[in-house]
């Protein structure tokens, strides 16, 4: 059985559940973003010295 009319508290709870996902979308982003940057950057790679024996 179908429920023919939305109540305005479905309509307020799915506003913020868009709302936080989105946020948790744009975090997620800026995360991956910048170790995109760092990774391209170098940053990771051991230095590079003279080997000692």
């Amino acid at each position: 059985m179908a429920i023919g009319k939305r109540h305005e508290i479905h309509t307020r709870r799915y506003g913020r559940n868009v709302g936080v996902g989105l946020l948790l979308a744009g975090f997620i982003a800026i995360i991956f973003g910048l170790t995109v940057v760092k990774v391209t950057r170098g940053d990771y790679e051991p230095p590079r010295g003279e080997v000692q024996e």
